[in-house]
């Protein structure tokens, strides 16, 4: 990269930062509808849907009321109400649709906010078993060593055979200080491991980078935040005001986020108008989310590294620049979480998240179904983490020393 166009690079990026700063960036992040109205429980036929019998719900409500041993000394009307919703949303057998009454729906809130008390990490449904997907770095989970596809079999003294998600977060979230033992099941582990992890308040990381020997600079991303925007164009400034012509970006462990940060942190690297993501809804209706076109990078020797830790919105963009030839993918195979959830207030600080759509990559993969391949599959085994070894870095330094 020569000095005019990193004088170039400079230039642009300077002036898109004053022009986003003030700009809104996080406009439309959780502008999601809202339904203001339920139907009132005593107007048991209002509005039902012509096909659709629900005597033996009202049934089953009557029978509750008169003889329940414990109905004399008042039953929760609204609690019945809000169990009611769960069990309808657990009947769509989708890890990622969950019923949120007001304390849970505050508990989500703060998830996204970004600053709670757990044990920090990002946890998914795979192959039906509670999983996860990747530990924050520095939280407490990191450092009691729980890993990327460790699979949770028990929570303290709960199964989590066909627990959702959201059940088993609010298991392992406390108070600061408390105590949560999972037990874990690793691959390459004979026997299950009971790991005991002191819970804290976690603040979720955003970025980092590093440069390597060679001319390469390193950006780590680990989320998708409200932050991630103008957190990963500051480093690119970075970048463009340094001595190195080549970029290595590091999405392992990155669970995802938003959306619009995946497209915007992508539009980096791509023309206008190329295909980010697709949407694919129930209906068979296709939406295509295409780059914004800032592409300041055109030619850019480049490698993005990937591990099951990988999901959701980091798979958005890993899938968009190894279809469009921009990046070689390095590592290990994606967790495969390519699903689009809506949150809606439902009533009384009550939200529902429901699965609308799958995300497709540009070329019209399923994430959800496959997760995404590396172009050069590396493995992290045992020994590996125990000696504190990066191959998948050494190997994406190495194909970006060979390009000259």
């Amino acid at each position: 990269m020569n000095k005019f166009k990193k004088l170039f690079l400079v230039v642009i990026i300077s002036g898109l930062l004053a022009t986003f700063f003030v700009g809104g960036i996080f406009f439309g992040y959780q502008k999601t509808p809202a339904i203001e109205k339920i139907t009132v429980l005593f107007n048991k036929e209002a509005a039902k849907p012509a096909e659709v019998d629900f005597s033996p719900f009202w049934s089953a409500w009557a029978m509750v009321e008169s003889k329940f041993v414990k109905a004399n000394n008042g039953l929760d009307e609204q609690k019945m109400v809000w169990g009611a919703i769960q069990g309808m949303v657990k009947s769509l057998d989708d890890p990622y649709s969950v019923f949120f009454p007001p304390q849970e729906a505050k508990m989500f809130q703060e998830d996204i906010s970004g600053e709670f008390q757990g044990v920090g990490m990002e946890i998914g449904i795979r192959d039906e078993v509670l999983t996860v997907i990747a530990p924050l770095k520095n939280t407490p989970a990191w450092r009691a060593g729980i890993k990327s596809g460790d699979k949770i079999i028990k929570i303290d003294d709960t199964l989590t055979f066909g627990l959702a998600t959201d059940e088993a977060v609010s298991l392992i979230r406390g108070e600061g200080g408390t105590e949560v033992l999972l037990t874990i099941a690793r691959e390459g582990e004979d026997k299950n491991l009971e790991i005991a992890i002191t819970r804290d308040v976690i603040k979720i990381p955003v970025i980092e980078s590093e440069t390597k020997p060679g001319g390469i600079f390193v950006i780590k991303l680990y989320n998708f935040g409200g932050n991630s925007i103008s957190a990963f164009r500051q480093e690119l400034r970075n970048f463009a005001f340094s001595e190195n012509d080549k970029l290595i970006i590091d999405l392992r462990g990155n669970a995802g986020g938003y959306l619009e940060a995946a497209v915007d942190i992508t539009s980096w690297f791509l023309p206008s108008g190329k295909t980010v993501v697709l949407e694919k809804f129930g209906t068979g209706e296709e939406k295509a989310y295409r780059s914004k076109g800032y592409n300041a990078f055109e030619g850019l020797p480049m490698v993005v590294l990937v591990n099951k830790g990988s999901a959701s919105a980091s798979e958005i963009m890993a899938g968009a620049l190894q279809e469009h030839g921009i990046a070689t993918l390095v590592g290990e195979k994606t967790f495969g979480k390519g699903s689009v959830q809506e949150l809606v207030t439902i009533a009384q600080k009550a939200s529902l998240k429901l699965t609308i759509a799958y995300w497709l990559t540009p070329n019209g993969k399923s994430i959800s179904d496959e997760g995404l391949e590396p172009d050069i599959k590396v493995e992290m085994t045992k020994e590996d983490f125990e000696k504190d070894r990066d191959p998948q870095m050494e190997k994406a330094i190495e194909l970006l020393n060979n390009k000259q």
